[in-house]
This record gives C-alpha cells, sequence and structure tokens, in this order.
C-alpha cells in the first residue's frame, strides 16, 4: 500500500482590491448625484442661455433673484436691502474672501435688478463674480 503526499492548499498572500474599488465607485457615484442638489436653491428660475466656462476648483456664494424679486444668499432668503450684509459676512469668513460670488437670476428679471445685485457683491468685498447662465445646445443661436 502506497501512500500518497497530501499538500495542504496554498496560502494567499495578496489582497484582493475588487471590493475595495466596488465601495469607492459607489461613493463616488452618490457623490456625483449629490452634489448639485446640496449647492442648489429651493427657488425655481430660469436662467438665459449663453455660451459659458464652467467654474472649476472654486467655492461659490450664490446669490439668487427670483422673477418675484425674492432674493437668497445661498440657501437663506435675505431682504434686498441685507444683500450686502449677508455677503460680507460670508466673504468674511476666514479663507472665504476670494470665494467666486455667482448671481442667479431668472431671465425675466430687468436687467437693473441684475446690475444692482452685481454692484451689491462688490461692495460687499467680492473679488471674483459670475453671473450664472444655462448652456445653449450646440447649433442654436
Amino acid at each position: 500500500m502506497r501512500r500518497t503526499k497530501h499538500t495542504p492548499p496554498e496560502m494567499i498572500t495578496k489582497v484582493n482590491v475588487t471590493p475595495i474599488i466596488d465601495v469607492a465607485l459607489v461613493l463616488v457615484i452618490i457623490l456625483l448625484v449629490t452634489a448639485p442638489m446640496i449647492t442648489a436653491t429651493d427657488m425655481r428660475i430660469q436662467l438665459p442661455e449663453a455660451h459659458t466656462r464652467t467654474a472649476e476648483d472654486q467655492r461659490n456664494v450664490s446669490v439668487t433673484l427670483g422673477a418675484d424679486g425674492t432674493v437668497t444668499v445661498d440657501q437663506d432668503k435675505v431682504a434686498a436691502n441685507q444683500v450686502i450684509n449677508a455677503l460680507k459676512a460670508r466673504l468674511t469668513r476666514p479663507g472665504r474672501e476670494k470665494d467666486l460670488v455667482v448671481v442667479c437670476a431668472d431671465q425675466g428679471v430687468a436687467y437693473r435688478k441684475v446690475e444692482t445685485l452685481l454692484e451689491d457683491a462688490r461692495r460687499a468685498g467680492a473679488v471674483h463674480i459670475a453671473i450664472a447662465t444655462k448652456q445653449k445646445a450646440r447649433g442654436s443661436r
């Protein structure tokens, strides 16, 4: 009777990174889906169309002017005469002095009101100011 040598199974010495990658990709997808919801205001406005460049790698302070004249700074409703104070409060926080102030106004709002918001942002100490628009479809004028 011959005995056969039984060898033990080989030990696993490599780390399996597939589950880690799966979890990381799910987290990235969740971040991409929820990020616009966090920064968007609850006001429904129709932005004017323009050829624009996206503002990347910058923190934004959003000033929104609705068709009914309602003004919000980020998520907070503000009286029209208090916009400067609300912006100053945000821009004077440490490390926030050079934040981009984005003015979002409904396309039906008179330009004079938008101009007033831009002037208020400048008076509040904003260094970088932008006007939000909706990206035009290619080929349309």
